[in-house]
């Protein structure tokens, strides 16, 4: 499957906040797209549905600038990707290498 089969067109990476982590996405997508981009097998393989029935994709989040006590709940399957997003939590079914899990 290449690349180009999964993501929307996009022209630029975008910063984003993972889990403490600094990591660059394709703008223009959703963010379990980006999650794919990411960790390309552990991702394609996981247990969603793509489309916000199974919540398996659920994930906690805030802007830059705001705190963890501003957290809101969000769906990666239906959630575009913006800069200065932080991720603080993730669905156990978000598997993701080099992130929360080891290489």
């Amino acid at each position: 499957m290449a690349e180009s089969d999964l993501l929307d067109p996009y022209e630029k990476l975008v910063r984003v906040e993972l889990l403490g982590r600094a990591v660059e996405v394709p703008e223009n997508n959703r963010l379990l797209r980006c999650f794919q981009f990411l960790s390309l097998e552990t991702i394609s393989y996981g247990d969603f549905c793509w489309n916000g029935d199974c919540t398996n994709c659920q994930f906690w989040f805030h802007d830059e600038g705001q705190s963890e006590a501003q957290d809101r709940t969000a769906l990666a399957c239906r959630f575009d990707v913006r800069a200065g997003l932080v991720v603080t939590r993730l669905s156990p079914h978000i598997v993701i290498e080099g992130v929360n899990k080891k290489k």
